[in-house]
């Protein structure tokens, strides 16, 4: 097999995967990798008491906990910095009821090489028709939350703009909502996070040219054209938390969230209506200024080679630390590389305007 026939076959696959179904089991999964360092050392599990500007992407209904404007920023690398992703977002309390932010997500790999001119039609190899091309995924959210009549029950909606562009060989919008919903009593805290309730919807525009570059690499095989659209099922998220107050100066605040999706997977407890997934974290604090952070999550079972089934799990680890209105938190995740999840080294930043005043 050629050169030039390989370089096809693997551009047809990457078309044919990004839309070759109406409704798939994993879709957008950009949005689903989670924003905040503090967040991810607890093994994602905030839902249910997440208050700050990154509730706008964990749980909107927390936003009504901000006293000021806040912004934050994260960034981290995948799969030895070839991938990168990057978050930013800003809150905003309009009064003692009521708050809005916006956040935008980006997850890209950039500078990659185009080689489907490599070698001409006399088969000739001319590295001067090597162009590069980005394949980036981003996600924009506009959140609105607001307190209830109901003392201790919240709200919030998310709208989220998608747009998926694979250089100039395909790209596609999508439009989606989430609902959010906390609830707090006696010190105990509830969270429900409802992803996708109406399903996101992706239109996939294929450029004709480039698929025609590509059709036929494989004879008899490959001569369709992709469909133009996707949808994202909804997922759910609900969470307990409580925080312990330990002599002052000490806290602890502990959460046990359940990740649902409608569909059957590997999660540790799996049917055909839905798949559910447990994660636990931990987060412990020293005057409001020094924070460790643990947590478990993504339990799989894994298949191997002899066709066994092995639980897997992946293990997060954070710390932050506090001082006046900035906050800076660092994690690592998958310690010890114990699932199939890859482990990354992830920082994020956030700034409460009450610095200014």
């Amino acid at each position: 097999m050629s050169l030039k026939t390989r370089i096809l076959i693997v551009l047809l696959l990457t078309v044919s995967l990004i839309s070759a179904q109406t409704t798939r089991k994993y879709s957008n999964e950009f949005m689903n990798i989670g924003v905040d360092a503090a967040a991810l050392g607890m093994s994602n599990t905030v839902v249910a008491n997440t208050g700050d500007v990154n509730s706008g992407y964990w749980n909107p209904a927390g936003l009504v906990h901000l006293e000021d404007n806040q912004i934050a920023l994260m960034h981290s690398s995948y799969f030895a910095n070839i991938a990168n992703y990057n978050y930013i977002a800003f809150a905003k309390p309009l009064d003692d009821r009521s708050a809005i932010a916006i956040s935008i997500i980006r997850f890209g790999v950039d500078d990659i090489l185009d080689t489907t001119q490599l070698i001409d039609e006399q088969g000739n190899v001319n590295y001067d028709r090597i162009n590069l091309f980005s394949a980036a995924d981003y996600g924009i959210t506009f959140s609105y939350a607001r307190r209830l009549p109901v003392d201790g029950l919240n709200y919030g909606i998310n709208a989220k703009v998608i747009r998926r562009i694979i250089g100039d060989f395909a790209s596609s919008w999508g439009f989606g909502l989430d609902l959010g919903i906390q609830f707090e009593r006696n010190n105990w805290k509830f969270g429900l996070m409802a992803r996708d309730i109406t399903t996101t919807f992706n239109a996939w525009a294929i450029d004709e040219d480039k698929l025609a570059d590509i059709q036929g690499a494989i004879a008899g095989q490959n001569q369709e054209t992709p469909e133009g659209t996707e949808i994202t099922l909804p997922k759910l998220q609900l969470g307990i938390s409580k925080q312990f107050d330990i002599n002052y100066d000490y806290s602890l605040r502990t959460e046990i969230d359940l990740n649902i999706r409608f569909e059957q997977n590997n999660d540790i407890i799996s049917s055909s209506f839905a798949s559910i997934n447990p994660a636990l974290g931990f987060e412990f604090g020293y005057t409001d200024m020094v924070f460790l952070r643990a947590g478990m999550g993504n339990f799989q079972n894994e298949l191997q080679l002899d066709n066994s089934d092995q639980l897997t799990f992946q293990p997060n680890f954070g710390v932050g630390f506090k001082y006046g209105g900035i906050q800076v938190d660092y994690a690592f995740t998958d310690i010890g590389d114990q699932s199939a999840a890859l482990y990354s080294n992830i920082f994020s930043v956030k700034l409460d305007f009450s610095i200014f005043r």
